[in-house]
């Protein structure tokens, strides 16, 4: 699997780019977006054991149409002529990698070849030191004999280059992959920080760049040298793979480029990693998919399961019912399907997953025209802090995602930064929610401000827009009086019952983490009155928990919207803590701006039965549009096997009603899994019918 360094990866993610204009011609192979990726990822020493035959085979019994495989960068697969390039000393057969992509593309399968140039081989860094990354305090990032590189020097914006163009001149490549793209500040298989790259290439660039600045040497966001930096790291990225554009189109318009950002490239990778953190993240595929197929609409989107659980723990798969819900999820959301594994197939250390990994790639073979065009029915948009979420922005936004995914309410995900170039699609949501979401560009704010202006309600978390007071006014009313506030011991009061529906029989609701308190005397409305600490002790002394005089709640009433700021960790205390209280709080504060949110999907199934509703278009050879759309798709996505820490088979669930919103009267309706037709009744724009069985996944048809 991929390897990368986080804090790269969430700066490239968050940067304000254009996405790059793409033809729409189908004859680009993949356009089609009926991906089923097995990558490879080949220790050195499989190059001696490697057989194309075997490989093949292995291939299509997992119905595999793509194949990953590493080609150069660290070390050459094949025999290199160019002498800066490290050829593997375990490469015996000269014609492995030829005789692989050529048997491949026999049966049909096309062959992706993976490039790393984050780090070169100790005797090319013997001999160039000057081409590789050095740290503030002179520290070169090593593993075992393997340099990091720096990404202005030499190696990275000429040599590279040299090593792709022999690849694509010596194999008729289908596409190539660059794992761990940019800047290399962390060593992530050791997880250590060794800080801003200080090469004279990088301090030679910058002052180009800046007019004589030297390199900042340490990440401060409010140092507006460090900001410069940011821009010129931007720079410098979009510059190279405009290049790398460049030469791969001259050679072959047709050779996909794929890596994890969207500048200049064909296809956005993206990963469902396994977590090192409680609880886990059984949406991660979801997540990842919806994110990016909504943020970079132009793009092909391919979102790997990765196989092993840490850098430390390679040889160990995640558990297989893991494996199934990420593939499951991918192809519900837009995605191909796409395994990554250590190694070739034969004598894997770690075989649990491979009934898994055939029975959905067989699926989505046998069933290809019903994925891959897709349009969402969402008229919601949750706004994700980047597309690599962590720390506690990551809770507080997968806390509202895992609301809205247990309620059944269909909403899309748009990445912050990209708001900005999506503004006719953010302006048709009927209600954005914004989960801490801060840093927004001027454009954005304007964007999110219009919206709001002509329709569009929003509910806003924790500390979103602290640093633009204005916004809080104009849009919410409020102001903050003190942002960080532990509310460990305070109460919020649901005393108003019309709106908070759910709380008949509460009139004290715990918090834990941040409740901010702010002045809302210019919100139309307050709700949440919040309760003092009180006294804790004994059981004998207790009590006083009077209000404050704050609220976690304020709502500014627009011409045609409502405004709604919360500004508490109620997602984060959600993800982290799962009761249901909080997340009743959200759910009513939706109801009460926008009942229509629980019309689209109505149902009685289990909060862990994951449904995601799609309008298609069939994804079939010669039909280039998918503006016919022939119906709708309900997936279904069992989860019930998820227990927070433990992947378990799901439970079988029997008898789920639904009530789902369609503007037409279907022709038929019938299951994917079982082709055996549903009844259903169709009356004033809703459709209903039961499923009677569902295991561990279901796509139910609605044609039209």
């Amino acid at each position: 699997m991929k390897s990368k360094p986080l804090n790269f990866l969430i700066y490239f993610f968050l940067l304000n780019t254009t996405v790059f204009a793409q033809k729409t011609d189908t004859t680009f192979w993949w356009k089609k977006n009926n991906l089923r990726v097995i990558q490879t990822n080949l220790p050195a020493y499989e190059a001696a054991t490697l057989n194309p035959d075997s490989l093949l085979k292995d291939l299509e019994n997992f119905s595999a149409n793509t194949l990953l495989i590493n080609a150069g960068g660290i070390m050459a697969f094949y025999p290199t002529e160019l002498d800066f390039h490290y050829r593997n000393p375990f490469l015996k057969d000269n014609n492995m990698l030829a005789d692989v992509v050529r048997k491949c593309h026999e049966k049909g399968i096309k062959v992706i070849v993976r490039f790393d140039f984050s780090r070169v081989q100790e005797s090319i860094f013997k001999a160039h030191p000057d081409w590789c990354y050095i740290s503030p305090k002179g520290e070169r990032i090593i593993n075992t004999d393997m340099y990091v590189v720096s990404i202005n020097a030499p190696y990275v914006q000429e040599k590279a280059f040299k090593i792709i163009e022999e690849v694509i001149d010596k194999f008729p490549v289908d596409g190539i992959f660059l794992n761990m793209p940019g800047y290399q500040v962390n060593n992530p298989y050791e997880g250590k920080y060794h800080g801003i790259d200080q090469n004279e290439y990088d301090n030679k660039r910058f002052a180009e760049y800046t007019n004589g600045q030297a390199l900042p040497k340490e990440e401060n966001k409010a140092d507006p040298l460090f900001q410069k930096y940011l821009e010129f790291k931007k720079f410098t990225v979009e510059d190279w793979s405009h290049k790398l554009n460049t030469l791969v189109k001259s050679k072959n318009s047709n050779i996909a480029i794929c890596t994890y950002f969207d500048k200049y490239v064909d296809i956005i990778r993206h990963e469902s990693q396994s977590s090192t953190v409680l609880p886990y993240w059984p949406y991660t595929a979801s997540d990842n998919v919806g994110n990016a197929v909504n943020s970079y609409p132009d793009h092909i989107i391919s979102n790997a399961s990765i196989q092993q659980i840490s850098f430390q723990s390679r040889y160990n798969a995640v558990e297989p019912e893991e494996v199934r819900i990420r593939l499951y999820e991918n192809i519900a959301n837009g995605s191909g399907l796409d395994i990554s594994m250590m190694g070739d197939m034969r004598g894997y250390e770690d075989e649990r997953n491979y009934d898994v990994i055939k029975t959905v790639y067989a699926h989505h073979k046998k069933h290809e025209q019903y994925f891959g065009k897709y349009k969402s029915v969402a008229k919601i948009a949750v706004i994700a802090p980047g597309s690599w979420p962590s720390g506690p922005t990551m809770q507080e936004y997968r806390g509202i995602v895992l609301m809205l995914k247990e309620a059944h309410i269909p909403f899309d995900i748009i990445e912050d930064a990209q708001i900005e170039n999506l503004e006719g699609k953010v302006k048709n949501y009927k209600l954005i929610i914004l989960p801490e979401i801060t840093y927004l560009s001027k454009k954005s704010l304007a964007i999110i401000k219009e919206a709001s202006e002509n329709g569009t309600n929003l509910i806003a978390t924790n500390k979103a827009f602290f640093d633009t007071p204005e916004t809080l006014m104009d849009l919410f009313g409020a102001k903050i009086v003190t942002m960080d506030n532990d509310g460990a011991g305070n109460y919020l009061n649901p005393e108003n019952k019309t709106i908070f529906k759910h709380f008949t029989k509460q009139k004290m609701l715990f918090w834990k983490f941040n409740l901010g308190l702010y002045d809302f005397k210019a919100a139309d409305q307050t709700l949440l009155p919040v309760l003092g600490k009180g006294r804790p002790g004994p059981p004998e002394i207790i009590g006083g928990h009077d209000p404050i005089g704050y609220f976690a709640l304020g709502i500014k009433k627009h011409p045609k919207s409502k405004a709604v700021l919360m500004p508490i960790n109620i997602g984060r205390l959600y993800y982290m803590h799962g009761y249901e209280e909080h997340k009743n709080i959200l759910l009513d504060v939706i109801n009460y701006i926008y009942p229509e949110a629980t019309q689209t999907i109505q149902t009685d199934a289990p909060a862990r039965i994951e449904t995601i509703l799609q309008k298609y278009s069939k994804n079939i050879p010669g039909v280039n549009s998918i503006s016919k759309e022939n119906g709708m798709i309900l997936h279904l996505v069992n989860l019930t096997g998820f227990s927070g820490n433990t992947y378990f088979p799901p439970l079988s669930v029997y008898q789920m009603k639904f009530k789902v919103k369609s503007d037409f009267k279907p022709a038929k309706v019938f299951s994917m899994t079982s082709g055996k037709p549903v009844i259903f009744t169709w009356k004033e724009g809703f459709l209903e019918f039961k499923v009677d069985k569902l295991e561990a996944f279901d796509g139910i048809v609605i044609d039209k």
